[in-house]
């Protein structure tokens, strides 16, 4: 998924740099996803692989993105060698879950 048409209209982020936010996604995805899990509809499940220096960049990144849309929640649960982030929307914004699954998909795709 090239385009970036699925951007809900709420995010703030300039739209020049929101070709760079998914490429930082996609090499997260690329690099560490080991699973996804769809435990409610509104909510997904990823568990990504690694220590403190994951936990660091996926707060990082969660932290940003929360600052251009706010309709995202985000918890990130970090284990020995595992980090599970919980990424939450309401009804109105299910439409990007289901473009984060496919988004990991494409980065699982060039592993």
């Amino acid at each position: 998924m090239t385009d970036l048409a699925w951007v809900p209209q709420p995010c703030t982020l300039p739209t020049e740099d929101r070709p760079l936010r998914v490429a930082d996604w996609d090499a997260l995805f690329a690099e560490h996803l080991t699973s996804l899990s769809r435990p409610e509809p509104l909510r997904l499940r990823l568990d990504l692989a690694g220590g403190g220096d994951v936990v660091e960049r996926v707060r990082d990144l969660v932290e940003r993105e929360s600052g251009c849309c706010s309709f995202f929640t985000f918890a990130v649960n970090p284990g020995e060698d595992l980090v599970h982030l919980d990424i939450s929307v309401d009804q109105a914004h299910e439409t990007v879950l289901e473009a984060i699954v496919v988004r990991t998909g494409i980065a699982g795709e060039s592993r």
